[in-house]
């Protein structure tokens, strides 16, 4: 190592390279690290971030880099700097401490450990000096240290407490009541106390998408026709897409709004984001028959391939909120900044203008620029500007396209470049999905090539590991995959397989189901692990069954489980039900804590919607029967597909299978409901009819 650089110089993680220059003699989690803290008695500082984290940034800016406060860190703690997409185990257990000392999560998080990785103390972001009624980062430090040393009976007995609270909150809960038909009406009753009817979204400030609350409201206002549920998914749709958290030149979600109204964002993005955002969009399409929800998933997979693919085919984890060391800058607007970039094109000037309103003033942090949204619709802004709505229409195109190329030419925020497997198959699952919805073959194309990618370099004997990075032919072994990891590709080879047909999704769902059992499950209390049981040794092996940002894998892992129970082997809803019901009264109080437990749940209880495709699957009856189910949002649905000149093609899917021949050469199709199957159908307007029944 060069002087300048530390022990994390040598780790692939972006986000720990990030401090690879830092002063403080950080160490990655690992042996040497928790071996000089038991040799030298000191505690450990435990600091946990990831690549595309604003405060993360500020921090070391302000903390990190100080050499001062450096100086101090490496006196008194054995420092350890952790990326949450590499070890969302290690993050999960210690974001418990904050919370259980009374305090919101998030990042960067900051957690004081005795040697034996017990926590006695947790925060998240400190400031360089006291402010705002927060200690400064250095009193922190000298107090941790102080009581350490004087009062170690005292931390001791605190480390342990926290460590036992925190092997309790791990644990599965249960709840008390009944799981009953009508869980959804519960839930949803929940929800629209929290939602926002002016703004849509849930609560004030900051205001997150929650993907999976909404979700649910879309189940209930679908499949018990309820109004309210329905029309708040719209609104929250609508309003996060014309807000300042959807990029209006590039297309793509930010990260979550800082005010109530969408408008300005915290400006990373996620590709966990804007997966679960594409399948809801596309979703509510189906669901609502709002066009601009189509576009606008047209707009966001356009931003995808544009940014966030690799050679390989697979997708970039995040893109940063800051560029030239302030957030946002590369996306927001001044009146100067428009001007130049549209040159004498008068009317593109005012009606980008009036539209994204972009004023003097601004509406971003004081700095007298602007984060576009739609401000006013093209109609609206056509007539302000004097110009028919056509003629709007196509300035504000123009404005786009220069305003874009513009902005390409600024220095552009950094992008974590790992290639994480849970994220990947989130999107490979809603590219599935959506290019079947949409008409977009080469969709469903894209979302096999990053299979295969995922597939080469990540899953061995049906176990996936966690990431890797561009360039790399095969991920390390000990970059063991998570109960997240396992579920999400599970779940993503299922949707491959209902978009295209191909029987090897299947066999590669069972095997990864196999080994998430084998490896996760907890065979005494039921449920599932978020380690694997060869993982690292740590405090508390947690079974979280919370979505955060993305759906608890533990619902994942349920949802994969009766998924293949009811195409393929019954024996796997066992396992699935087990997870599952005993979370049930608890999920339906907290839906919006537990959203895809509600929704597994609901399937459950409420049965699947089964289509039986029979016949050539490439031939034109087989595709037109394909296109009628995948343009309806049909709940709890799967869709098998029967060659009868491949016997291995029933065989992967027997459960469903079973009994269902074709007429002589002819295509036919069933519709299952309950297990109770309808006559075979052999044209599209009766197939239609059977699936819109209800």
């Amino acid at each position: 190592m060069s002087a300048h650089e530390n022990r994390l110089a040598k780790e692939k993680s972006p986000y720990l390279l990030q401090h690879a220059r830092n002063p403080v003699d950080w160490y990655p989690w690992g042996a040497e690290a928790l071996e000089r803290a038991k040799r030298e008695d000191k505690p450990l500082l435990l600091s946990i971030g990831y690549a595309a984290c604003h405060w993360c940034h500020v921090m070391e800016r302000e903390s990190f880099e100080n050499d001062a406060i450096a100086a101090r860190m490496n006196e008194l703690f054995v420092n350890v700097k952790v990326d949450r997409e590499e070890r969302p185990d290690l993050d999960q257990v210690y974001q418990l401490v904050v919370q259980l000392m009374g305090r919101s999560g998030g990042w960067p998080l900051t957690v004081f450990l005795t040697p034996d990785q017990k926590p006695f103390f947790a925060g998240t972001y400190f400031p360089p000096a006291d402010k705002y009624g927060v200690p400064g980062f250095p009193a922190i430090l000298e107090a941790v240290a102080d009581a350490y040393k004087r009062r170690r009976g005292e931390v001791l007995a605190q480390a342990g407490e926290i460590t036992q609270e925190i092997t309790r909150v791990g644990a599965l809960p249960e709840g008390e009541g009944e799981i009953g038909q009508d869980l959804l009406r519960k839930a949803c009753r929940r929800l629209l106390a929290r939602f926002d009817s002016h703004n849509g979204g849930f609560g004030a400030r900051p205001k997150f998408p929650n993907t999976m609350s909404l979700d649910v409201l879309l189940l209930r206002g679908t499949l018990e026709g309820d109004a309210v549920s329905k029309e708040s998914v719209e609104l929250a749709l609508d309003k996060m897409q014309k807000g300042g958290i959807w990029d209006h030149l590039r297309g793509g979600f930010h990260r979550y709004s800082t005010d109530a109204r969408w408008l300005v964002p915290h400006f990373e993005k996620m590709l966990y984001d804007n997966a679960l955002l594409l399948r809801l969009y596309v979703d509510g399409y189906r669901a609502l028959g709002n066009p601009r929800f189509a576009e606008t998933a047209r707009a966001l997979v356009a931003y995808l391939f544009a940014e966030m693919r690799d050679a390989s085919g697979a997708f970039y984890a995040t893109q940063d909120a800051d560029s030239e060391g302030q957030e946002g800058k590369f996306f927001v607007w001044k009146l100067g900044d428009l001007r130049a970039a549209v040159g004498d094109d008068h009317e593109a000037y005012e009606v980008a203008r009036v539209h994204f309103g972009i004023t003097d003033e601004g509406n971003f942090e004081e700095t007298g620029a602007t984060v576009l949204s739609e401000v006013r619709s093209i109609e609206r802004t056509a007539a302000i500007v004097d110009l028919a709505p056509g003629a709007a229409t196509s300035a504000l195109e123009r404005a786009r396209t220069k305003m874009l190329a513009a902005r390409e030419k600024r220095p552009r925020p950094t992008r974590d470049d790992k290639i994480l497997a849970s994220w990947n198959a989130l999107l490979i699952g809603a590219l599935a999905e959506a290019g079947r919805a949409l008409d977009e073959p080469s969709w469903i194309g894209a979302a096999e090539v990053a299979f295969a990618a995922i597939e080469e370099r990540l899953v061995r004997d049906g176990r996936v590991r966690r990431y890797y990075m561009p360039g790399e032919n095969e991920a390390p072994e000990e970059r063991r995959g998570f109960l997240d990891d396992q579920a999400y590709v599970g779940s993503a080879a299922l949707d491959l397989y209902e978009a295209t047909g191909n029987p090897r999704y299947v066999a590669l769902a069972r095997a990864i189901a196999d080994a998430m059992i084998e490896h996760h499950e907890d065979p005494r209390e039921g449920g599932f692990f978020f380690a694997p049981d060869d993982g690292d040794a740590l405090i508390a092996r947690t079974k979280d069954v919370f979505d955060q940002a993305v759906p608890s894998g533990a619902s994942m892992a349920a949802e994969l489980c009766l998924r293949l129970g009811e195409i393929t082997d019954e024996r796997f809803a066992a396992h699935g039900r087990r997870q599952i019901e005993p979370i049930g009264p608890t999920a339906i109080d907290n839906p919006l804590g537990l959203g895809k437990a509600v929704a597994v749940l609901d399937r459950l209880v409420r049965g699947t919607v089964d289509v039986v495709l029979v016949g050539d699957p490439s031939g034109e009856r087989a595709q037109a029967f394909a296109k009628a189910v995948f343009r309806r949002f049909l709940p709890h649905r799967n869709v098998v597909w029967v060659d009868p000149r491949r016997p291995e093609t029933a065989e992967a899917v027997k459960v469903l299978a079973e009994g269902k021949g074709a007429r002589g050469d002819d295509t036919v199709a069933y519709v299952c409901r309950n297990r109770t199957c309808s006559a075979p159908v052999s044209d599209v307007a009766a197939l239609e009819a059977l699936l819109d029944r209800g």
